[in-house]
């Protein structure tokens, strides 16, 4: 698509394969999506409120978040930026391994914009990242945007 839109996203991902698998899957499919990446909860708020080494951070217009991530896990994160004024109408798309069904359901009533479990394959990772990407780019209007 000729005109479209160029958005922020924050990756909150601790494992270094799944990175990279993400790097690559917007390079794959020509993302111009700017692509941010914290690799744990507290990390993350920092850059969402632009704290300490974060203070230059762009706002992202879509998050992409891990569940278990080391010193705050995802279902922590969520329920801050969700509570926060300033933060809560990003969305969030919670990007996991997991398949509980009591992960599913506390994530969105925790108001998750949506819950996509990680396919182990690359091809079907690299798919389902495009499928995000379309979505929130050139279906739903974002805030500000």
């Amino acid at each position: 698509m000729a005109d479209q839109k160029t958005i922020e996203v924050l990756l909150v991902e601790d494992d270094p394969g799944d990175v990279l698998m993400t790097r690559e899957a917007f390079e794959h499919n020509k993302v111009r999506n700017r692509l941010s990446v914290v690799s744990d909860g507290v990390s993350a708020l920092e850059f969402l409120r632009k704290e300490g080494e974060h203070v230059d951070a762009p706002t992202p217009d879509l998050i992409l978040l891990d569940l278990n991530l080391p010193r705050m896990d995802g279902r922590e994160v969520l329920e801050a930026l969700k509570s926060d004024a300033a933060l809560r109408a990003i969305p969030v798309v919670v990007l996991t391994t997991s398949e509980a069904e009591e992960d599913v359901l506390r994530m969105y009533s925790l108001h998750a914009n949506a819950y996509v479990t990680k396919p182990v394959d690359f091809d079907r990772f690299i798919d389902v990242v495009r499928q995000i990407d379309e979505f929130f780019v050139e279906v739903v209007r974002l805030p500000g945007r």
